[in-house]
C-alpha cells in the first residue's frame, strides 16, 4: 500500500484530500501543521508528502527544506490556492526558481482527485491508473 503524509492546516481541505486518497487505496496520515508533519516524517515511513504552502508556524517552504535535509530526493507535492497580489500567480509559480524547490511537484487548489493522482504519479515515478470514466 502507498503511504501518504498529508500536511494542511485547513481541516476541510485536509479531510477532503485524505478521503479521496483513501478511496483510491492509499494509507494516509493527515496532520494539521508543518511541525506535526516533520515529526511524522522523522518517525514513520512514507512514499510521498503532500504539503500546503501557506500554514501558520512552519510554512510549506520551510517544511519542504527540512524534509529535504533528511531525504534530499524525497517526492513532495506542494499545494496552494493563494494568489500573489496583483499577479494572478501563486507561490507555486516561484518554486522552479529556487534550487531547493525546483524538483517539487506543484498543484494549485482547488484540484480534482484525478489531478492529485496524476501529481502523485509524477512525483513518485509510479503508475496510478486513471479512474474509469
Amino acid at each position: 500500500m502507498r503511504r501518504v503524509l498529508l500536511i494542511d492546516d485547513d481541516s476541510q481541505a485536509r479531510n477532503a484530500v485524505a478521503l479521496a486518497l483513501r478511496a483510491k487505496g492509499f494509507d494516509v496520515v493527515a496532520v494539521e501543521s508543518g511541525h506535526a508533519g516533520l515529526r511524522a516524517f522523522q518517525t514513520e515511513s512514507f512514499d510521498v508528502v503532500i504539503a500546503d504552502v501557506f500554514m501558520p508556524g512552519m510554512d510549506g517552504v520551510k517544511l519542504i527544506k527540512a524534509l529535504r535535509e533528511h531525504k534530499p530526493d524525497f517526492p513532495v507535492i506542494a499545494i496552494s490556492g493563494v494568489l500573489l497580489r496583483g499577479t494572478g500567480r501563486t507561490a507555486l509559480d516561484l518554486f522552479p526558481m529556487s534550487p531547493e524547490l525546483a524538483n517539487v511537484f506543484c498543484l494549485q487548489k482547488p484540484f480534482r482527485p484525478h489531478d492529485l493522482l496524476h501529481a502523485i504519479s509524477c512525483a513518485t515515478g509510479t503508475y496510478i491508473p486513471a479512474p474509469a470514466a
